[in-house]
């Protein structure tokens, strides 16, 4: 039976580049020993498959017996790994330096303390550059190791000068620890709840924060905590939509990388990230002039690294650059021209299936359905909120996942599918009470929809209006101004109203400079 998406070596080779499979090849080819055929058979035989299925390998391999399967694909990922590890030797520093602790380790078996040394003090420097604090623990403590158990005629002050560094670096890496939990609970808060509901929200939220801060000044910390410290305020503001604070704190974190212009190379992913949130905090200040600038600088990076680019970077860098793409549309209100992306983004979502996860999944189908609903395309728009509606990720982006089902109501109600929009009004009632999120924006639609469904053209154009007048009271309130986040529907209003297109309205605000709710 195919189980592709549990078969950890199946997965494995599909990941695998062009010249990712032919170095492997090519390290097998050399020796031709019975089993590394086998292996070789096994490779060729599950790269050309598109879904696994055991029975199949086994027909096609008869050599291999099923009572052998299990060890002969457990040695070849093993050797699969091996061979990436050394092809990427050469990309990534960090390989390369946790090699050069294994070589200290083998001369230091051997008796060669000193040359043990000379290569941990290489390693040290190297790690120090790289700002990798955990590394740098782990050779000064296999330093410490060595001159506490044998004579190594170091010079005087050694023993203190090595505790010194160790005290250093475990305050350190501490604090590491602390910050990059504090980023990553936040950023889990963000997936749970989205923005920030109520007081209740706020209050959690800044209890939680306030609480988990370290009190250690941000001029005496390291790359790493004062990136994580970033994020974390980073995401701290964005809950909050405090979008001018959370502006600061991701310009802040891109500027990081001009302290530490060899980080930029080194930790390309975490610059893409650095760059994709201020990009997002320009979406939201709707400064278009600094977005685009900004658009341009990873383009330009991503471009420049391609062919360096391993495949969890490749994934971050098509999420982030297309995401920034589509946002370019959504703030000059031209739906129409953003639509040439659609075709592109499915293309990238097929190609890192495997690596790209179901949240950034779930954000472009909401992208992509508003584009259409803003190009006028009703029908397409509702392909894509189906596919929203129908992902089985549990409340995952429970908040996207609601305002989902409000365009598609309001996509159905366009199209003038007036017995299906009374149909589902009450599952979305449901699902929407059953996540907890039901705002007033949400309320005062479904109540619009259920009362006005039928209504004269001239009733109903007053009745846009009675509706508009509303909500833009409900946007004064700083929590509900979130909804305002997901679907800018005060514009889709106004065209209703005036009886042109959406994306001619926004367009028009954004020519005119006009600011939107």
């Amino acid at each position: 039976m195919p189980n592709s998406h549990n078969d950890a070596l199946f997965i494995l080779i599909k990941t695998l580049t062009k010249a990712e499979k032919r170095n492997f090849q090519l390290a097998f080819n050399r020796d031709n020993t019975k089993e590394d055929v086998l292996f070789i058979q096994l490779f060729q035989t599950l790269d050309k498959m598109k879904d696994y299925d055991e029975e199949q390998v086994l027909k096609k391999i008869p050599a291999i017996k099923k009572q052998q399967l299990s060890n002969v694909k457990a040695h070849l990922y093993k050797h699969l790994l091996t061979t990436l590890r050394l092809l990427y030797k050469t990309k990534d520093p960090l390989i390369d330096l946790r090699e050069q602790l294994d070589y200290a380790r083998v001369l230091y078996n051997k008796g060669l303390y000193h040359q043990s040394l000379k290569i941990l003090g290489k390693a040290k420097v190297s790690a120090r550059e790289q700002e990798e604090v955990m590394l740098y623990f782990e050779i000064v403590e296999f330093e410490k190791l060595i001159e506490t158990r044998h004579i190594t005629r170091s010079i005087d002050n050694r023993a203190d000068e090595l505790s010194d560094e160790s005290r250093t670096i475990n305050e350190q890496l501490n604090n590491v620890s602390k910050l990059s939990t504090l980023a990553l609970r936040m950023y889990g808060m963000y997936l749970k709840l989205g923005h920030a509901r109520d007081d209740k929200d706020v209050h959690i939220l800044k209890s939680f924060f306030d609480s988990n801060l370290p009190a250690q000044p941000q001029h005496v910390m390291s790359f790493y905590e004062r990136s994580y410290l970033y994020q974390a305020y980073c995401w701290y503001y964005y809950i909050l939509q405090d979008f001018v604070m959370y502006y600061r704190y991701t310009q802040k974190w891109v500027d990081l990388f001009s302290e530490y212009p060899s980080l930029r190379d080194s930790d390309v992913d975490l610059y893409i990230k650095a760059l994709h949130n201020l990009l997002t905090a320009h979406f939201h200040t709707m400064n278009h002039e600094k977005f685009t600038e900004v658009l341009c600088e990873m383009e330009r990076f991503i471009t420049e690294k391609e062919e360096t680019l391993n495949e969890n970077t490749r994934t971050s860098a098509f999420v982030y650059l297309y995401t920034g793409k589509i946002n370019r549309h959504f703030l000059d209100g031209t739906f129409s021209e953003g639509l040439s992306l659609v075709a592109e983004v499915e293309e990238r979502i097929s190609e890192h299936q495997l690596t790209v996860d179901q949240h950034r999944v779930l954000v472009f189908y909401y992208k992509i359905a508003c584009l259409y609903f803003g190009s006028g395309d009703n029908n397409n728009a509702i392909v894509y909120l189906n596919k929203i509606i129908h992902l089985r990720i549990g409340n995952l982006r429970a908040d996207i996942q609601c305002f989902a089902r409000i365009l598609h109501l309001i996509a159905h109600y366009e199209l003038e599918n007036y017995s299906l929009v009374e149909y589902l009004i009450k599952s979305v009632y449901h699902f929407i009470a059953k996540n907890k999120d039901l705002s007033l924006v949400m309320e005062e639609i479904l109540k619009f929809l259920r009362k006005n469904m039928y209504a004269h053209p001239k009733a109903l154009r007053t009745a846009f209006i009675e509706l508009k007048g509303r909500l833009e009271q409900i946007a004064r309130s700083p929590y509900e101004r979130r909804s305002y986040l997901y679907l800018d529907i005060v514009s889709w209003l106004e065209s209703k109203i005036d009886g042109i297109p959406v994306q001619e309205v926004i367009r028009k605000k954004f020519l005119n400079k006009v600011p939107r709710i």
